[in-house]
């Protein structure tokens, strides 16, 4: 089965823009989303968002988490710091998430011979200090 998959860890906010959030963690994302950019009314996208991405092909699931684990790890406490003001200000919600996405029967992908994968002590540890949550989309054909 050939797979298509790549992993994203994403920090959202309504009011702080991803320029700020990049200030405050002093690391510069991969990827980011600006409030209502593409479309004013109703706003999309509907937060801000600041994002670090692993899309190296031929990586299992496992290996593209962990190289996004080992980019954030020197800037995990501020991770921590800005989710719980974020959390504060606007409630708490999504404002910090670990995103896997995967795409089964992709002519693009890659050819997989193990489709499982887990999240190690390192992974899950990562996830609580951020107060991350894990978040899989999987799409295929029938």
């Amino acid at each position: 089965m050939r797979v298509h998959q790549y992993v994203y860890f994403s920090m959202r906010s309504r009011d702080l823009p991803a320029h700020e959030m990049a200030t405050r963690l002093g690391m510069e994302p991969d990827e980011i989303s600006v409030l209502g950019s593409k479309r004013e009314n109703p706003p999309m996208p509907r937060v801000h968002s600041w994002r670090v991405v692993c899309r190296d092909s031929g990586l299992t699931v496992d290996e593209q988490i962990h190289r996004i684990i080992d980019r954030l790890a020197p800037v995990a406490d501020e991770i921590a710091a800005l989710v719980r003001v974020i959390d504060e200000s606007e409630g708490e919600g999504r404002t910090s998430t670990l995103q896997v996405v995967r795409y089964f029967n992709d002519d693009d992908g890659d050819q997989q011979h193990r489709l499982g994968w887990h999240l190690d002590r390192r992974a899950l540890e990562f996830l609580r200090h951020t107060g991350a949550e894990l978040d899989v989309d999987e799409y295929g054909d029938d």
